[in-house]
């Protein structure tokens, strides 16, 4: 489990700075890189992001996600 939750941390974090680049300066860098932001690729880059973000979810009510 230690690698699906630091894939969804990785996956958050790309979301997260895409969401501050298009509050900061309108510019959506996934949509950019992937062929505007209806484009399949970046639908599915978004849908990951979000399934992330639910996957991640338990990490707030445990003690420890580290593994050591």
């Amino acid at each position: 489990m230690q690698t699906f939750y630091k894939i969804c941390l990785i996956l958050m974090i790309v979301g997260g700075i895409n969401w501050g680049l298009i509050g900061l300066f309108q510019f959506d860098f996934v949509g950019w890189l992937l062929g505007g932001s209806a484009s399949l690729w970046s639908r599915i880059v978004f849908t990951l992001v979000g399934a992330a973000a639910i996957g991640g979810i338990p990490c707030l009510f445990t003690e420890q996600v580290t593994g050591e």
